[in-house]
This record gives structure tokens, C-alpha cells and sequence, in this order.
């Protein structure tokens, strides 16, 4: 499969299986090999490849009717879902004991692993990666990316707690335990700061909030 999407040389078929493999968690945006994270963007690019091949349908869901092209997920496992709101998109991986509190969102190409709880108001976009046992608090917002193929997702990694109105955006990385005070935003160009004791700075990080970190908003005079 994989193959065929890199040569340009594929069937409706093939993309239709590697959207369902994405959906069943069998296949990820972004995978964690020897300690980097990898984009597969052969991943992202059957996902686009599938835009096409979907037919413009109407929904209805709790009284209220939606139309677009790309359907909702429906084969949920082991998750829950509180009533309210909450709208996941086909190609969306939740593992078992996922929780969602409405309104949520997830779209496309998203992963989240096993125990992760998402909370009213929080939105994880197209392609996100999020680890396991990872708390994204009300109001979340994790930044989404399908185009161009090759740019990287934004990657919470397990333990991570994501306090209320967090954003985080533009392939930023959240490594293990960290912890990110409410309000924070964090996009590819934010400096993330560490100091001592006495208030030196010992440490400058970009697009990356090292591993058992405690973030919080800030602000530097010139």
C-alpha cells in the first residue's frame, strides 16, 4: 500500500483500505521510531486521496442536520461518550477507555491512545497524535494539519496534562508528564523558557516542551 500511494500508481480501493486501517488504529499519521517522531505522510496523502471519493450526504444526529462529505466514525470500542455534542470523523483511532465530555470534537487522521480523557470543549485536530493517560481539560485546543502531507502533527505524548483554554498548535511536541498551566498557548515559534531558582535563564526550547516540564503563560520585557 504504501508502495503504491508514494508512486501515484493506486486504486480508490487501496486508499479506502488504508483510511479504514488509520480509523481501526491499525496505521498512524505519525509514529515514534527509535525515540524521533516520523511523519507517514503516505498516510496523509491516502487520507486527501479519499476526499474525492466521498459523496456529499445529509445527517441528522439529535435533531440537528449536517452535510458534508466526510462521515462520521462509527465503530467505537470500549470508549465513552457522553451525550451532548461530541462528533468524531471516520478515520479517527480511539482506544479503550477514552473519554469525551460534550461538546468534543476529533477529526481525520487523529490518534488517542488508551485513557485519555478530552473535556467539554476541547478539540483535537485532523492528524494530532495524543499518548496514553493524557488529560486535555476544558476548552483544549490541539492545532490540526493535513496539508502539506509531510508537515508534522502536533504530538502529546503519554501522562501529559493540559490544563483549561491550552493551545497548542503548528506540530508543536508535548513530551511525557508534562504539564501545561491553563491558558498557555504554544505554537512552532514560541519560546519556552526554563530557569533556575533564581530566575537565570539556563535553558531556550522550540516547538518542543521537554519531558515532565511545568509550563506557564509568561511574558519577557525587551
Amino acid at each position: 500500500l504504501q508502495n503504491a500511494i508514494e508512486s501515484g500508481n493506486y486504486t480508490d480501493e487501496q486508499v479506502k483500505e488504508i483510511v479504514e486501517l488509520v480509523d481501526q488504529g491499525k496505521l498512524r499519521v505519525a509514529s515514534k521510531i527509535d525515540g524521533q517522531w516520523q511523519v507517514n505522510t503516505w498516510v496523509k496523502q491516502a487520507l486527501l486521496a479519499n476526499f474525492p471519493l466521498c459523496e456529499m450526504k445529509e445527517t441528522q444526529i439529535e435533531g440537528f442536520k449536517f452535510r458534508d462529505k466526510w462521515p462520521l466514525k462509527q465503530n467505537f470500542k470500549n470508549v465513552r461518550i457522553v451525550p451532548g455534542g461530541n462528533s468524531v470523523r471516520y478515520g479517527a483511532y480511539l482506544a479503550d477507555n477514552v473519554v469525551m465530555m460534550p461538546p468534543a470534537y476529533i477529526n481525520l487522521g487523529a490518534y488517542v491512545d488508551e485513557g485519555t480523557m478530552i473535556d467539554s470543549n476541547a478539540l483535537v485536530g485532523s492528524c494530532a497524535q495524543i499518548g496514553k493517560n493524557v488529560h486535555l481539560s476544558a476548552g483544549v485546543q490541539i492545532g490540526g494539519v493535513l496539508e502539506p502531507a509531510n508537515a508534522t502533527p502536533v504530538i502529546i505524548e503519554d501522562k501529559a496534562f493540559l490544563s483549561a483554554g491550552v493551545i497548542v498548535v503548528e506540530g508543536v511536541i508535548v513530551e511525557e508528564n508534562a504539564v501545561l498551566a491553563p491558558g498557555v498557548i504554544i505554537s512552532a515559534s514560541t519560546k519556552i523558557i526554563e530557569t533556575d531558582k533564581e530566575g537565570k535563564i539556563i535553558n531556550e526550547y522550540k516547538g518542543r516542551i521537554p519531558a515532565n516540564a511545568i509550563v506557564i503563560p509568561g511574558a519577557r520585557q525587551r
